[in-house]
């Protein structure tokens, strides 16, 4: 045991004092390592932070939330939430069923204390349990019975501070829209990793007590607990059956005036599902979710990402320390002569590898520290340098240290051990292998470019992708939109205002709306048929969104008009008139009749006469398919849409506020672009352009310094074929073409190698896209030439670095 800790001991000094000896080699390996670790660090924290999303309830293993999946003509439409009833109604029908609980997703809402006002944006109105089910704790209050009560609401501790100062929350009220409720309760925050937020969470009783109990509409997202030994497939198998036939099929037969019978064919339509809380951030991506989530996708690339620039740092820590044997071949001869053993020169070696790895993850965990609030912005995350820090962390880190100094380091270590004592006591190199001729390290340099090439080539399909779908033509015109909201606070006084907007020379167009296109905000829908097919006995029933629109809507945003009219405010029946999409021609089987006149039915006693087909645009974001459309005339009062024409925006805005406040509203005058609210549709996926950019970036930089090593050690190996050459008269550059050859070969097959695996996985990412792009072949191309570029420049350093070299020096031994 003693000698086994002087050995360790030697090793350790012998490596400390190789490395002082080489200290700009020393410090290029120990930099490209680190740089490696940072990034696999750093993309580790990512992947972590997303898959740990809904995992702080206890027993989150047992949650599901209850969502929807129609089935219709044009395909399958899910909705992550359903009716009023349906909490209840599967409580009351399943006894493996231990808890349920609601959430109608955020209320913007208008907020007044002491004479204050604040439009706040995410508040939620939830069931008395709702924070029990999911752990959320109270730091003040009772939690048993803080949302009991009809009017009672908990609060955020930062919410709590904005209003009430350091003064106690509880038992105060806040005017919530006219309504007075009572705060008691207060939490910490919900947790960064949930896929639902929010300030203050109000009693959902005073209000479901009032409302209808339906089954076949959407609104509330439903959560429910199982109990352990319950079996979540067979439950959702007997929804059909249990539930469906039971509740929704009366609802549909009652409310679309059809048979029983008819309404029957909901059973295998209208289908309820769960969905473990676990994978809602990942693997839940409808239009009507509470926030933008993640998707899994993207966790597998970057988590693949993580392990490409991990082996390529690995590599390039193997080459590098490959191309410093050659100085340390009399070192190894000498220890040989010496008597010592290829095993214990072996343990020497890796020992100094590990000591540079673990050099090289302090380095990492430095250069971890200054880029986290750079990372953090990129990647919309809130991960605390404490991540790297704890126990846990730094055990991981220092097994990393050791496992990845072995696996780099085992190459070199053979290599060094393995040299020939006459061959090197003579000068030379200890090896009897040709330059060039190496499989392995011909290997890893055609795996490290190959790699590099295809993130390269990935990077310019995301992007393509993203400037698309951004300058796709959305059907509607977004630029001089002004859009002003809240406008519902301006009750009676709302078309005074927009006739006043009018009267401006600079507004080309004013009109009121619902929804604001691309926002997802304020869309209705329901489920329709075609009153033709009905009457024939046929039940062809598709879901539709919903926009409440003025006549002003079509022309303010530029939306075509392919068939029919506009409504007309002077048509008394135009209040039941509906102007449809493209989309819902097609859906409800019209395509190729004219459906001008025809009637939807939308209950037995609300039905539409289609007075106006427009042409599709993209209501929402261009990744979804165009979904059925209905503008109904007759408008909702929650935003006006200005068409503005002039340079001096400042001077228009300042205009539109005075106008605002000379009719009093509840609100303070609150505006955005429609361009910019269009842009914010795609923050996820420049966010994800702009990490993958980096880091392939990155993973090039690391390719390009082990090509370097390993150009040094084969240039090292022909030092005096190159002297010899120089003297029978080879000029600088034929040597350096001679030298630069076999690697650009080498780059070539890399190239080639990573074209069809790149077209493949990047088709397949672009299949998550209704309208996407086709790779195009210059792209491969330029990333080719790229890498071509990139390896010409690195190689060449070395090459006409070696031919410049005086020949007398490299030949003076022989």
């Amino acid at each position: 045991m003693a000698n086994r800790t002087i050995m360790l001991k030697n090793y350790i000094k012998t490596a400390w004092r190789n490395l002082k000896r080489n200290k700009i080699f020393s410090f290029i390996n120990v930099f490209g390592l680190s740089v490696g670790l940072a990034c696999c660090m750093l993309i580790a924290a990512y992947v972590y932070s997303e898959l740990s999303y809904d995992r702080y309830p206890q027993n989150a293993d047992l949650i599901y939330r209850v969502s929807l999946k129609t089935i219709e003509n044009a395909g399958v439409s899910e909705y992550p939430n359903v009716d009023v009833a349906v909490a209840k109604g599967i409580k009351d029908q399943y006894p493996q069923v231990a808890e349920v609980t609601r959430l109608t997703g955020n209320k913007p809402s208008f907020i007044e204390y002491n004479g204050k006002k604040f439009k706040e944006e995410h508040l939620q109105m939830v069931d008395s349990n709702f924070l029990k089910m999911f752990t959320i704790p109270l730091i003040d209050g009772d939690s048993k019975t803080c949302l009991k009560e009809p009017f009672s609401m908990v609060i955020t501790k930062a919410f709590a501070k904005k209003y009430f100062g350091n003064q106690p929350a509880v038992g105060k009220s806040l005017l919530v829209d006219n309504d007075l409720y009572k705060v008691t309760g207060v939490i910490d925050k919900v947790p960064d990793n949930s896929h639902f937020h929010g300030d203050a969470f109000f009693s959902m009783n005073a209000y479901a007590r009032n409302g209808k109990q339906t089954w076949s509409n959407i609104g509330y997202f439903t959560y429910i607990r199982l109990n352990k030994n319950a079996d979540p497939k067979k439950l959702e198998a007997s929804f059909p059956n249990d539930l469906v036939k039971k509740f929704v099929v009366p609802e549909i037969a009652h409310d679309m005036d059809v048979s029983i019978a008819e309404a029957s064919k909901s059973v295998n339509t209208f289908l309820f599902y769960l969905q473990p809380l676990t994978d809602i951030h990942l693997h839940s991506a409808t239009k009507y979710e509470l926030e933008a989530n993640g998707d899994i996708h993207y966790v597998y690339i970057f988590g693949a990402l993580a392990i490409f620039i991990m082996l390529l740092a690995c590599i390039n820590f193997t080459n590098l320390s490959t191309a410093s044997s050659a100085k340390r071949s009399k070192e190894v001869g000498i220890r040989k002569v010496l008597g010592s053993e290829k095993s214990s020169l072996i343990s020497q070696f890796l020992t100094e590898s590990v000591l540079l790895t673990l050099g090289a993850m302090v380095l990492a965990i430095a250069i971890v520290y200054l880029l986290l609030p750079v990372f953090n912005d990129l990647s919309g995350k809130h991960i605390r340098i404490s991540f790297f820090l704890n126990l846990k962390a730094i055990t991981i880190e220092l097994l990393l240290s050791v496992v990845v100094g072995v696996i780099a380091g085992i190459y070199p270590a053979f290599v060094l051990s393995g040299f020939q004592i006459i061959s090197v006591l003579k000068g030379g190199t200890g090896s009897d292998k040709p330059a060039g001729k190496n499989f392995l390290r011909s290997s890893l340099i055609v795996f490290q470019f190959a790699v590099s090439t295809a993130l390269v080539i990935a990077t310019f399909v995301v992007y393509q992708q993203l400037n698309y779908m951004q300058h796709k033509k959305l059907g509607y015109d977004k630029d001089q939109i002004l859009v002003i909201n809240d406008t519902y606070s301006l009750r009676n006084n709302l078309d005074a205002f927009k006739k006043e907007l009018l009267r401006s020379p600079q507004v080309v167009n004013a009109t009121i709306s619902s929804s604001v296109p691309g926002t997802g905000v304020g869309i209705d829908g329901t489920q329709i048929n075609a009153k033709e097919f009905n009457d024939k006995g046929g039940h062809a029933e598709i879901h539709t969104d919903i926009f409440h629109v003025d006549e002003s809507y079509i022309p303010t945003l530029g939306i075509q008009l392919v068939k029919g009219r506009n409504f007309y405010p002077s048509y008394p029946g135009d209040s039941m008139a509906v102007v449809v999409n493209e989309a819902l021609v097609r859906d409800l089987g019209w395509g190729k009749g004219n459906p001008i006149g025809k009637t939807i039915v939308r209950t037995a006693r609300t039905q539409y006469t289609v007075v106006g087909v427009v042409k599709d645009f993209h209501y929402v974001s261009a990744k979804q398919k165009i979904a059925p459309l209905m503008l109904l005339a007759g408008h909702d009062i929650n935003s006006i849409m200005v068409k503005v024409k002039t340079s001096d925006i400042k001077g228009l805005i300042a205009g539109m506020k005075s106008q605002w406040d000379n009719f009093k509203p509840d609100a303070p005058f609150s505006y955005s672009f429609l361009d910019e609210r269009f842009a914010s549709l795609y923050a996820s996926e420049q966010q994800t352009g702009k990490i993958f950019t980096v880091f392939s970036c990155v993973a090039l930089i690391i390719a390009s310094l082990g090509l370097f090593g390993l150009a040094a050690f084969m240039i090292r190996l022909r030092v005096k074929e190159i002297g010899i050459r120089k003297i029978l008269g080879a000029s600088v550059s034929n040597i350096n073409m001679m030298l630069s050859k076999e690697f650009l070969k080498l780059i070539i097959i890399a190239v080639l190698i990573s074209f069809p695996v790149t077209w493949y996985a990047m088709h397949k990412w672009l299949q998550d896209f209704a309208y996407r792009i086709n790779i195009q072949w210059w792209v491969f191309l330029l990333a080719g030439v790229i890498a071509l570029l990139v390896a010409a420049i690195t190689i060449s350093f070395q090459s006409i670095k070696a031919a410049f070299a005086n020949p007398v020096k490299s030949l003076r031994n022989e």
